[in-house]
């Protein structure tokens, strides 16, 4: 367990910085990389992809190239030294949010259970970038003669992004076609290649697939990110300050996460002029806080893709005050539920001394309780409550 944790302190020290220019995007070396948005992602491509391989959905040559290339990419996450788009501007670079600190200890842990597992995981032979760039040069004559398998597709695009050939990718993305139509991830990964691939330029395409991405989820981390990096290219500094507020709601307050992207935030007002947050919104005596957990014996029954809703109503009515998206890939999920997540301006959270709390999971993300939804039990809480404990534990019939 020593070195499990000596390597997890190690790693947090890494910090992902990236920020946007309307100018010019400058390589450069640094010790930031870009793990703590993409640890959500690569969990949650290793649950879906063992389920592509068991429902038959991917032969066993895509699912070992597809895995291949996620461990890839994890093991250059962790040992190399990436080379970032950074501003020119030392001081905007160190206060980039760019993709959250880096918890490789906690990825692992959350894909194998234990440290245990994770010492068998770093046991196993690395295949080299030469072995990888075989493999995806294998599926691209694949998929040339197999057009129309739309998942392989993103296999290739996000291949040829973890091997740096971004213009490689956005075509690969490009013929995935409808099969990334609906899933916000996808879209904000097609929109972060399309616009790296565009010197940094948001304007068409990247702009038009964020847009569809916080359609479908308002709450998506990247999307957030990238929507708020693209206000901030054009000048549009109030607009950067609202999308990063809601990306920091994602985070518990004080956490190392939420500072970075607070120090964002306070840049962007600066460059923009703008006061600064009013305290009742930031206040954590105007939120309810704390975690949702799944009950074990219901782990079974939910999928890595399936919604989960925390909903906060006024006492005695039915529209909620707040509500907080995820996917049950986050589980257990923690949560901050306060203005920045109202339905309407007219009702806040602020404005109410107790709400009921109630967490959903969904297959589908409708507003609507539906059969098979798993449900925890309604509680009513003081607003300004923090260290909840939310457990998931029944079934709607």
């Amino acid at each position: 367990m020593i070195p499990f944790y000596i390597a997890a302190a190690a790693l947090t020290s890494l910090v992902l910085l990236w920020l946007f220019h309307p100018y010019l995007w400058k390589l450069k070396s640094s010790r930031a990389t870009r793990q703590q948005l993409n640890a959500a992602i690569y969990r949650d491509e290793l649950s879906k992809l063992e389920a592509d391989q068991k429902e038959g959905l991917i032969d066993q040559d895509t699912y070992s190239l597809a895995l291949a290339e996620i461990r890839q990419r994890l093991h250059q996450d962790t040992v190399e030294v990436e080379k970032v788009l950074v501003l020119h501007s030392p001081k905007k670079t160190m206060i980039a949010i760019g993709l959250f600190i880096p918890l490789f200890a906690v990825l692992m842990y959350w894909w194998l259970g234990s440290a245990q597992q994770i010492a068998q995981v770093s046991n196993r032979p690395q295949m080299s970038q030469q072995d990888v760039e075989k493999m995806v040069s294998a599926l691209s004559v694949k998929m040339e003669q197999n057009p129309g398998d739309l998942k392989g597709w993103v296999i290739l695009a996000r291949s040829y992004k973890a091997l740096g050939r971004i213009g490689d990718s956005e075509k690969a993305f490009e013929r995935a076609g409808a099969y990334i139509d609906n899933d916000p991830q996808l879209l904000a990964d097609y929109a972060d290649v399309a616009a790296n691939n565009a010197n940094g330029n948001f304007t068409g395409k990247p702009q038009a697939l964020i847009n569809k991405a916080l359609k479908l989820d308002p709450n998506n981390m990247m999307a957030l990110w990238l929507a708020g990096a693209a206000a901030f290219s054009k000048n549009d500094f109030r607009g950067a300050v609202q999308f990063w507020e809601h990306l920091v709601q994602r985070f518990p307050p004080n956490s190392e996460d939420a500072k970075i992207i607070e120090s964002s935030i306070a840049e962007a007002r600066d460059k923009g002029h703008l006061p600064g947050a009013a305290k009742q919104a930031s206040s954590s005596s105007q939120s309810v806080s704390g975690i949702v957990e799944l009950k074990a014996d219901l782990k079974s029954k939910v999928k890595p893709d399936y919604v989960v809703m925390v909903i906060a109503k006024a006492p005695g009515v039915r529209m909620p005050v707040a509500i907080m998206q995820a996917h049950a890939s986050e589980l257990p999920l923690q949560f901050v539920l306060n203005d920045s997540l109202a339905m309407t301006p007219n009702a806040l959270i602020s404005n109410l001394k107790e709400v009921t709390l109630e967490v959903r999971i969904s297959k589908t993300g409708q507003a609507m309780p539906e059969p098979g939804d798993l449900y925890s039990t309604t509680q009513t809480v003081k607003v300004g409550a923090k260290n909840l404990k939310v457990l998931v534990d029944q079934i709607r019939p």
